[in-house]
């Protein structure tokens, strides 16, 4: 079965055709700059890179370009579009109605419309996308995985908040978490790589990057996650605050004259590493090269980082009893050579210790913790594209 995987932003779209019984990429790319002039990036399969610029007014014209570029008699790797047999979808949030992947029909459409609210910036454009494909390949199976599906097994006392119960009641807020397609998939590869046994298994996913997210993932099953209502919650992030006293808000309002939502921009776009480093920069690479240039303010940003990585990681450890195996994922996880190394310098109590030369692999399957530590440490790379075809497979 080959099934188009497509995640959709508010103005790009990335896509990967994959083969579900060899699990081999097919073909893989991104659209930008959708609505304003358009860019098609397509690789086949071991073939060269292609680069398109063409106007792309919205998702259906960037999808057909895809389409198209798919069975290009020159650089397709289709014949026929009818060869595609299901479209698989990331969308951001499911809501309390939603709490698994579905087959995309109106109901389900309906209901990622009323989550919009939840996912103002990525919901719409998640929506845009499965229309333009029922549109563009009518009959063909859409389904929808959700970020948040993976976190629906916390146990209350994971996701309520301290808040008047009537606001549950009535707008269902609770912490749902993201990432979700990561999280499962790192925790299940984790397991198989480790040779854990599922059933009696205590597992941590630090999803580091630009996002950042941990999960502790006890017997297979998510029992925590540090994202909350929206992915604002948790780490401190590349732009994204992270936790901090909800007084901040109206404090700075009020000194600065700003209304409630100017404060939520604030925290989503001008905070984390970026904010904290008067607009340096959101990308830990920057930050790494300024800190070993002496850049105090990139230093302690990272400094800050790796500290609330730490943090969340011993809080999950005592939420679990334990934990088997530390995961780190994502573009920092699977490559920053000093950032695992400094966030494990604060687990010695859990007796971890760190192999130096292993640490310095990036991006595959490795275990960076000595033979002797009592918790095993290893890089798991991500890959969400291929756990969104899995459960695309599995409901067609």
């Amino acid at each position: 079965m080959k099934v188009l995987v497509i995640n959709c932003g508010s103005s790009s779209l990335k896509y990967q055709l994959i083969d579900s019984e060899t699990e081999a990429v097919l073909a893989k790319g991104l659209c930008e700059r959708i609505g304003i002039d358009g860019r098609l990036v397509y690789q086949p399969a071991g073939g060269e890179k292609e680069i398109v610029e063409a106007a792309m007014p919205a998702h259906t014209q960037a999808i057909q370009m895809v389409l198209d570029i798919l069975v290009n008699p020159k650089t397709g790797i289709l014949k026929s579009l009818e060869e595609v047999d299901a479209i698989g979808h990331r969308v951001l949030h499911g809501g309390h109605k939603l709490t698994s992947s579905v087959k995309i029909d109106e109901e389900a459409l309906q209901v990622i419309d009323e989550c919009c609210d939840l996912g103002p910036l990525h919901n719409p454009a998640n929506l845009m996308g499965i229309r333009a494909c029922m549109e563009l390949m009518p009959g063909k199976p859409n389904v929808a995985v959700f970020d948040t599906a993976f976190h629906q097994t916390m146990p209350a006392k994971a996701y309520m908040y301290g808040i008047p119960y009537e606001y549950y009641e009535k707008y269902h807020i609770r912490k749902y978490g993201f990432h979700g397609t990561s999280h499962s998939f790192v925790s299940k590869e984790a397991i198989k790589f480790l040779g854990l046994n599922k059933n009696n298994s205590k597992v941590i996913v630090a999803h580091l990057g630009n996002g950042s997210s941990i999960s502790a993932v006890k017997n297979g099953e998510c029992v925590d996650t540090s994202m909350g209502l929206t992915p604002l919650e948790g780490l401190i992030m590349g732009t994204r605050s992270g936790d901090l006293d909800p007084a901040v808000l109206e404090y700075i309002a009020r000194k600065e004259g700003k209304d409630i939502f100017e404060m939520v921009t604030m925290l989503n776009k001008k905070s984390g590493v970026y904010g904290m480093t008067k607009g340096l920069s959101s990308d830990f690479r920057d930050l790494g090269a300024a800190a070993e240039e002496g850049n105090e303010l990139a230093i302690n940003a990272l400094d800050a980082f790796c500290y609330r990585v730490a943090k969340y990681i011993g809080s999950y450890a005592a939420a679990m009893n334990g934990v088997d195996a530390i995961a780190f994922t994502g573009g920092i996880g699977e490559n920053g050579v000093g950032e695992r190394e400094k966030i494990v310098s604060y687990l010695g109590y859990l007796g971890i210790t760190l192999d130096a030369e292993a640490n310095k692999h990036r991006g595959e399957n490795y275990v960076i913790s000595t033979p002797d530590s009592k918790v095993t440490v290893a890089i798991v790379p991500t890959n969400e594209e291929l756990m969104i075809a899995r459960e695309t497979v599995a409901l067609v």
